[in-house]
């Protein structure tokens, strides 16, 4: 996944890019808004800064959102609510407010794609395996053509476990993805929900352990 990044801070800009690059996402930075809009390659979302030298970042997002629906996450020390919601009136996709953590941002990213993805795909239910398809429209799950009754998190567990099948996740990942960046409850309702996963899908996928690292998740061969 490539991300545009439009920060004229560098400090700011680096910390991000390295976060970004850490957690397997391409990244472009601009530190202008012409420069911003002057880009040529495709990318999937937006970071934007407000604050940038030669012109307003609401500006920007009026227009980077008149030329497509590619999600917009401001990023910006304007604290007003004025500018939060003028941002999102305009077509931002979320609003962080600096200072702000790489994971929060990485933990927005993921929850604005998981909202928009839906919206934009042209196909029907995926299928993973033989046996497994699972349909992000309408967020259901079924096995050998029954509907799975998943809880909402089980069902978003899974969700972000199928983005890369065979992807290794670290346990950090998952818990930003699924919960989020500011969860302060115990990392052990992970290995719940991954158990309860298995016992629901038996057969049709396979999550792998890692251990001290995460979980990886692959389809189960076809039975024999």
């Amino acid at each position: 996944m490539d991300v545009l990044l439009v920060e004229d801070d560098e400090p700011v800009a680096e910390s991000l890019r390295r976060g970004l690059l850490r957690y397997g996402f391409g990244v472009e930075w601009v530190t202008t808004g012409a420069a911003a809009l002057a880009v040529t390659s495709p990318y999937d979302l937006v970071l934007l800064d407000l604050g940038l030298p030669d012109t307003d970042g609401l500006d920007v997002c009026r227009e980077l959102r008149g030329r497509g629906d590619v999600p917009i996450i401001v990023i910006s020390a304007r604290s007003d609510e004025t500018d939060r919601v003028v941002g999102l009136e305009i077509g931002a996709d979320d609003y962080v407010s600096k200072p702000f953590g790489v994971r929060e941002v990485i933990a927005r990213i993921r929850a604005v794609m998981r909202r928009v993805r839906p919206q934009g795909e042209a196909q029907g239910p995926q299928r993973y395996g033989s046996r497994l398809t699972l349909d992000r429209k309408s967020a259901r799950v079924r096995l050998d053509g029954a509907e799975v009754a998943l809880t909402p998190k089980e069902y978003d567990l899974l969700a972000f476990l199928t983005e890369e099948p065979g992807a290794l996740m670290s346990r950090e990942q998952i818990m930003e993805a699924v919960w989020d960046a500011n969860w302060f409850g115990p990392t052990k309702t992970l290995d719940v929900h991954v158990a309860a996963l298995r016992r629901k899908l038996a057969g049709a996928v396979v999550i792998e352990a890692v251990r001290g690292v995460g979980f990886r998740l692959v389809p189960a061969g076809d039975p024999a």
